[in-house]
């Protein structure tokens, strides 16, 4: 996304900055202390052969220096800012990931959905939390803990078949990829509403899923 010229969102969005001098360590010690988020550290990019390419040592790594580092991550998450730091001591160009299932679960969908789903419910005024934008042209919203299990009811309740439209949640045992972390050449994640005082509790996944599944279904029509 090319922050520098129009943005894509809808009118009302807060600006979505670059955050290309924000350190890594420090937006993921904000997220253990302000938020009570587990962090985890994941993998970075190194330059190989004048080439950026994930640490993981997979050329073609399909989330290149934004994905756990081992099988084990899941108990691997904290939610202590002292052991944040020392994560990122030990590897200062690590992604940051957040496991969903715990605080927050994160319903995900494509970003041309997102913005119309974001413009109808400003309209409504319906309380939002954080969003992202990814690089891969995504949006996820975070809600409370548990829209996983109950998303694909709610969809159908709504008259969709689950995996008619493209809204899925993540939640235990899954994760997100928070900002500042840049996906390889692609760019980095973003804000689109960030997290601050006035989200700081979540919707619940039923109040935002109408507007999200009407999106979804209008885009694949």
């Amino acid at each position: 996304m090319d922050v520098t010229g129009p943005t894509r969102f809808p009118a009302g969005t807060s600006q979505i900055p670059q955050q290309r001098g924000e350190r890594l360590r420090d937006a993921a010690v904000r997220y253990a202390e302000e938020r009570h988020w587990d962090v985890l550290s994941g993998t970075w990019l190194e330059a190989v052969d004048g080439v950026e390419r994930c640490s993981c040592g997979t050329a073609d790594c399909p989330a290149p220096g934004a994905h756990p580092t081992g099988r084990d991550w899941v108990n691997q998450a904290t939610g202590s800012a002292v052991v944040v730091r020392r994560m990122w001591a030990r590897t200062p160009r690590a992604a940051i990931l957040l496991p969903t299932g715990r605080t927050f679960d994160a319903l995900d969908v494509p970003e041309s959905a997102g913005c119309l789903a974001l413009a109808r419910m400003e309209r409504r005024q319906v309380e939002l939390g954080p969003v992202t934008c990814t690089p891969g042209r995504r949006m996820l919203f975070f809600v409370l803990p548990g829209a996983a299990a109950k998303v694909p009811d709610l969809v159908r309740n709504l008259g969709w078949p689950p995996n008619a439209i493209d809204l899925t949640a993540r939640g235990e045992g899954d994760y997100v990829v928070a900002p500042p972390t840049r996906v390889g050449v692609r760019g980095p994640i973003q804000w689109a509403r960030r997290p601050t005082a006035a989200n700081r509790w979540l919707p619940d996944a039923e109040e935002l899923v109408s507007a999200l599944a009407y999106a979804c279904g209008r885009e694949r029509r």
